[in-house]
């Protein structure tokens, strides 16, 4: 079979939609399919036999990221030669619509992916009035498609509530052999100023407005009382750090980390706080998860679907509860280490091959759907 998959945020971009894609992608290259790449043009880029560059310009308000611009004549003559037996689209912006629109004249199957919940960011960014239109919008662009693909049940029981059309079920899952506890490393929590008997809460993702990164300020400096010579670990970048620096001259920084280095900055830590109330997913929660530490999640996306209170985690409703979670578990050691074994145990259950898998089936029978009806109208 031959697919495209066209998205607006690729690696070396570090988000979780990013990474999903390029793990989608490369299991179908690996699962023996011929994968053709549509995205933005990055630093650096050259054009390859598989992938379409396309111009992109900066998201407003948020540095670090890309859209990319409409290409419909490109896109056509593209797969008017090599034409996809189905398409995936992972991005809402404005590469993603001028796909979609070709592919529907072009009559290729085309599932979407609803990664972002971008009317839950309008808030964060002073635009709260925008909301409605914004879910309206969304929705407009999924419904002219043949699948929308979402990693929750949640997620897929609130859109079809709202409107959506053929949402479909995609799970997700982590790769363990890459984040395990065993990737722990004592050198890196000397960095951080961490004897062997120290204590690190965690936090990995986007340094933005959007996460409530201020909730885990608070529930830090209140575990603080628990053990005082604790440390915040931010691993990650983006607009809200400086000031969160500046704010917080006690914390440590590391930027952005990939790969083996993600993974031991994920082990070396003690407690994971994911703050964040506004992500579809949150890959992040099950890497923490399969690194074995034990997490404080909201209660939604991927603490729903697998982490269990006084199993392997303890997920929240509210920042209260957020708080005393976090005091609690920095201040059991036996809990919080048994927690984070059953945490990692439990993310071993999860493959990233299945879920690739998963994904060819569906894009095969988008494709077998279509087929029928093409041969007709020839």
């Amino acid at each position: 079979m031959r697919y495209a998959i066209v998205t607006e945020t690729y690696p070396p971009e570090v988000n979780g939609v990013a990474l999903t894609v390029q793990g989608l992608e490369q299991g179908l290259r690996a699962a023996g399919h011929q994968v053709d790449l549509v995205r933005p043009r990055q630093a650096g880029d050259a054009d390859g036999e598989s992938t379409l560059l396309v111009s992109g310009a900066a998201l407003p308000r948020y540095p670090g990221l890309r859209f990319g611009l409409p290409a419909p004549k490109r896109l056509a003559r593209q797969w008017q030669q090599q034409r996809p037996d189905a398409i995936y689209i992972a991005t809402e912006g404005p590469l993603g619509w001028s796909a979609l629109r070709t592919a529907r004249r072009m009559g290729i199957p085309v599932a979407t992916g609803f990664h972002t919940r971008f009317d839950e960011y309008l808030p964060d960014y002073g635009v709260a009035w925008l909301q409605a239109a914004a879910l309206r919008w969304m929705r407009r662009f999924h419904n002219q498609s043949d699948a929308t693909l979402v990693p929750t049940q949640e997620l897929q029981q609130f859109l079809c509530e709202q409107g959506f059309e053929r949402v479909r079920l995609l799970a997700r899952a982590v790769d363990s052999r890459q984040f395990e506890p065993t990737r722990r490393d004592p050198a890196l929590r000397e960095e951080w100023g961490i004897d062997g008997t120290g204590f690190a809460a965690i936090y990995v993702g986007r340094i933005a407005p959007e996460k409530n990164l201020a909730l885990a300020v608070k529930a830090f400096r209140r575990l603080q009382q628990v053990r005082p010579k604790a440390r915040f670990v931010f691993v990650g970048d983006g607009p809200s750090r400086a000031a969160l620096a500046h704010d917080n001259p006690d914390f440590i920084f590391c930027g952005v980390q990939r790969g083996d280095a993600l993974a031991r900055h994920f082990a070396s830590g003690d407690l994971f706080l994911f703050p964040s109330r506004s992500e579809t997913f949150g890959n992040v929660t099950l890497e923490a998860m399969a690194s074995g530490l034990a997490t404080v999640a909201f209660d939604y996306g991927a603490a729903r679907e697998h982490l269990r209170t006084d199993e392997s985690g303890i997920a929240v409703g509210d920042d209260a509860a957020f708080v005393t979670a976090a005091v609690q578990l920095a201040g059991d050691d036996v809990l919080r280490a048994r927690l984070g074994r059953n945490a990692a145990l439990a993310m071993k259950r999860l493959h990233p091959q299945q879920v690739v898998a998963e994904f060819d089936a569906l894009l095969a029978e988008l494709a077998q759907a279509r087929r029928p009806h093409a041969d007709h109208a020839a």
